[in-house]
């Protein structure tokens, strides 16, 4: 009896510890039941004509954000949105861009009139996501850019009147985060796109040409009266022509002496806008859990974290399959294989799908905030862009060997991609959701792929460049760092 009873008591002391081991077999399998195929298939889901760009605060966005949760309770996710639900609501205002837009130039001719000269959408200029509405022609002032920096001893506006006119401005400031904190820090704030639009309205100018891209973003400010497009090399260099002066040398020469080159180009602009802005627009932020089951571990958190949103209809739809529709479908692809294999996790693991991470990474911003799970207990493994090419490399890794070595291992062991990592500063304006949750204190690593043709923040970033085989490597890489992480017995962060 006594034999007996000692057994049955080794049985209720070890039964727990058994529950939380899965076999390598197992593990295999459950790995493997993530594929591309899947995968590829909720891309192309996200990028339906339905969702139209899944801008954040559209009716569109949260029908898209309402089918991910769907996703998620299906395969037994646990809500941990606001009142038990999915999603973490904030107020986020936006803008939406009709067809009706243009940039022309106005060139006069040697004999009596002027030659107009439509530029090219996509191309040639892309309209301001958060312009206002409306038409304006002016003449165009170079005004480098766009800063006013007493503190600084610098001021591209300057020596000359912007005032009923339109602004050309660089994007950037004339220090930049590669030349280290102390250098770029006091021009930080300078460096924004709300700034050199909100500074442009201050000096009186009726609109802005500003070379970014040509792509769309709808990370601005919004001024009713005040209208703006995104241009690149053409305009540039048509508005450079037959004044004398260089546009290469002229930004050389600002950076390196940090004293404006402003000047009156002589050259006259229509900018011709459609829009419509929505200042009461709300969006969410997608969240689902895998709760831990180590009495003491549970409360630490493993987030993997995509944002779910991009850029809308600027006119035409962008459907944002690299960015970032590959990497929600990435996520997807690790949230089902351990809930519907019942992965055993002593840590808990979230399911973090940000809103407006277009929109100034205000998802972000707002979870850190409002976090569901302790932020001092929490580390991110976030992703963007993660649908092309065949290499894979992640920012903050040498922040964070501890956390990077899980991946490399699962690399090594498993997946064996061309996998790499650096040094991630976190200087400048915050441009992953990775960044807010640095600032915060929070361990991260963001993931991105590489190696085949890609299109930012244009029409063409659609699924005919997704490369579904790169995804489900990924998101096989991930299964096996959080399932790694997760049960590890030592601390994850140091």
């Amino acid at each position: 009896m006594r034999k007996f009873t000692a057994l049955i008591t080794l049985l209720i002391v070890t039964l727990p510890c058994i529950s939380q081991e899965v076999s390598e077999a197992g593990l295999l399998r459950a790995m493997h039941s993530i594929s591309s195929h899947d995968l590829f298939g909720y891309v192309k889901i996200q990028c339906d004509e339905k969702y139209q760009g899944r801008l954040t605060g559209t009716a569109e966005y949260q029908e898209c954000a309402e089918w991910l949760a769907g996703e998620f309770e299906s395969w037994g996710l646990t809500p941990a949105g606001d009142d038990g639900g999915w999603f973490q609501w904030f107020k986020i205002p936006y803008t939406m861009v009709y067809p009706d837009c243009g940039l022309t130039l106005h060139v006069p001719l040697k004999k009596d009139g002027v030659l107009l000269k439509h530029y090219k959408y996509m191309t040639e200029y892309m309209p301001g996501s958060t312009s206002g509405n409306g038409e304006v022609t002016g003449e165009v002032v170079y005004a480098g850019y766009g800063i006013t920096a007493p503190e600084l001893n610098y001021d591209d506006y300057r020596g000359i009147d912007v005032k009923g006119k339109i602004v050309l401005i660089e994007r950037e400031s004339p220090v930049n985060p590669s030349d280290g904190p102390e250098k770029f820090n006091p021009w930080y704030e300078y460096s924004f796109h709300q700034y050199k639009l909100a500074n442009a309205v201050e000096h009186g100018a009726v609109g802005m040409i500003y070379n970014y891209g040509p792509i769309a973003n709808p990370n601005n400010s919004y001024f009713e009266d005040f209208v703006y497009v995104h241009i690149g090399d053409t305009v540039v260099r048509d508005i450079f022509a037959g004044t004398g002066y260089d546009h290469r040398e002229v930004v050389k020469q600002i950076d390196s002496t940090l004293r404006p080159g402003s000047f009156n180009t002589g050259k006259t602009v229509t900018v011709r806008m459609s829009t419509k802005h929505f200042p009461d627009g709300k969006g969410s932020n997608v969240i689902g859990m895998l709760k831990g089951t180590d009495p003491v571990l549970k409360d630490e958190t493993i987030i993997i974290g995509a944002h779910l949103d991009h850029l809308g209809l600027c006119y035409e739809m962008i459907p944002g399959a690299n960015d970032n529709a590959s990497a929600v479908a990435v996520m997807m692809g690790v949230a089902k294989a351990l809930a519907v294999n019942k992965v055993p996790l002593r840590r808990s693991v979230m399911f973090l799908s940000f809103g407006a991470e277009e929109q100034a990474i205000m998802g972000a911003l707002e979870y850190i905030r409002r976090p569901v799970m302790p932020l001092e207990k929490s580390i991110l493994l976030n992703m963007d862009g993660v649908g092309i090419g065949h290499s894979i490399r992640a920012a903050a890794g040498t922040n964070y060997p501890k956390l990077w070595s899980f991946v490399e291992e699962a690399n090594d062991k498993y997946i064996h991609r061309p996998i790499s990592t650096g040094y991630f500063s976190n200087l400048g304006r915050p441009r992953l959701d990775a960044a807010r949750f640095l600032s915060a204190g929070v361990p991260s690593l963001s993931f991105s792929t590489y190696g085949s043709e890609n299109y930012y923040h244009i029409p063409l970033d659609n699924i005919d460049i997704i490369k579904p085989e790169i995804m489900e490597d990924l998101s096989q890489l991930l299964f096996m760092t959080v399932v790694r992480m997760a049960n590890s017995p030592e601390p994850l962060r140091e």
